[in-house]
């Protein structure tokens, strides 16, 4: 990722986290303008509804403070105890507010429960109580609305979360209206009744989120069917020999891919790395809510596994000085590639044109061959024409061979 982009990013986030932090602080002083509003008039009117709506706006600020808790958080940079940033804590808020709002919902359930079976606990409201579950419908829908087009905006489930518990009070407000022309109608069973579905609504949105998040937190992936779909994606990118799996988890909103591919043993590391970014490209292109992809590079060998596990370029370059000791072709080498195939290493050597002629390269190769037959991981050694200015290296055993 280069420079600009990682400012982008960095920019990008720092910009979310302010719009989460200030849709919040703007539900906070409703909700606390509300909630002091509501268990005032309750009292004052008589309707124990009310009462109990203006809790639901104090829990209301419980959410409000664990929002800005988790934006805060999750909008940090990834550091030393957080390698891969802090995404998750939205995430374990979201949960929080989940929980909280089936909480919430419980209450409701169990106090409508109470007052059917003992209608005597009711109240009957005054008309003072009806006017402010009023002004209390409009004001938490339009910071619901409010809300979820914010969350909608910055993809972020736990803004959106917040927003439904916004509603939730909304809708319980609506409870205290019902209340009220229950009473007034002498149906005194429909107030319990409304609660109890009201708190139906609220627990299964609690549920909703909460499970969600959950989901999240212990690397849920996407559905198999679009996991089938990436990997077609995968797959049609030229170069790819084989898929050989892709991964993916949510996080905040996002989907982290891992993609495994397989390329020829013989591409040079410049090009299998092209190919590893059209991939990323391509899925990055194909699945909008991606967030990091990253992809695995695997050569795909054409042989048959042997048991043996050819040694890295520095052991076997010390193997080949001595196989090759008093072979000139060799130590006049400017250059030498290697390729691993399974188990078995072939082996390019290039050699300086204004030295060897075109047609002894296979004469060379052919004893060159022979002298490293001895070399159990080897399978051939090509020789190749190069330039008469490249550069050679001295082995610190004091022998030559080319190599960069």
């Amino acid at each position: 990722m280069s420079s600009d982009q990682t400012l982008d990013r960095v920019s990008s986030k720092a910009a979310d986290r302010g719009v989460k932090l200030r849709i919040t602080l703007v539900g906070a002083v409703v909700n606390l303008a509300l909630a002091i509003g509501k268990v005032v008039f309750g009292v004052i009117g008589q309707s124990q509804a009310l009462l109990v709506d203006g809790i639901h706006s104090l829990s209301d600020l419980v959410s409000d403070f664990l929002v800005v808790v988790a934006a805060h958080s999750s909008g940090k940079e990834a550091d030393e105890d957080h390698p891969y940033g802090h995404a998750r804590f939205e995430t374990a808020g979201t949960v929080a507010i989940g929980v909280l709002l089936i909480m919430v919902a419980g209450g409701f359930a169990y106090d409508a429960a109470q007052r059917l079976m003992e209608q005597e606990r009711l109240w009957t409201p005054h008309w003072i109580a009806l006017v402010a579950a009023v002004v209390s419908v409009a004001a938490k829908e339009a910071v619901y609305r409010y809300t979820v087009r914010v969350g909608r905006e910055v993809g972020s489930s736990l803004i959106q979360a917040n927003a439904w518990h916004h509603r939730s009070d909304a809708l319980s407000s609506l409870l205290v209206i019902g209340a009220w022309f229950g009473t007034v109608a002498g149906y005194l069973w429909v107030d319990a009744v409304a609660a109890i579905l009201v708190a139906v609504m609220v627990g299964a949105m609690g549920w909703q989120f909460a499970w969600n998040a959950m989901r999240e937190l212990v690397d849920t992936g996407l559905e198999p069917e679009r996991v089938q779909e990436l990997a077609s994606v995968v797959s049609s990118v030229e170069g790819v020999e084989a898929d050989q799996g892709l991964r993916s988890r949510f996080m905040a909103g996002e989907v982290m891919i891992d993609a495994h591919i397989q390329v020829d043993p013989r591409l040079t590391v410049s090009e299998a790395r092209r190919i590893g970014e059209a991939v990323r490209r391509r899925l990055k292109r194909e699945c909008q809510e991606a967030g990091e992809v990253v992809v695995h590079i695997d050569v795909d060998s054409h042989t048959a596994p042997t048991g043996r596990r050819p040694p890295l370029r520095q052991r076997l370059l010390d193997d080949l000085s001595v196989a090759w000791r008093g072979h000139p072709e060799a130590e006049a080498a400017t250059d030498l590639t290697l390729h691993y195939d399974g188990d078995w290493v072939d082996v390019d050597l290039e050699l300086p044109a204004d030295q060897v002629a075109p047609a002894e390269l296979d004469a060379i190769a052919a004893r060159l061959n022979d002298a490293a037959a001895g070399l159990p991981y080897l399978r051939r050694v090509r020789c190749l024409l190069a330039s008469a200015t490249d550069a050679r290296v001295t082995r610190s055993d004091g022998s030559s061979v080319g190599l960069r």
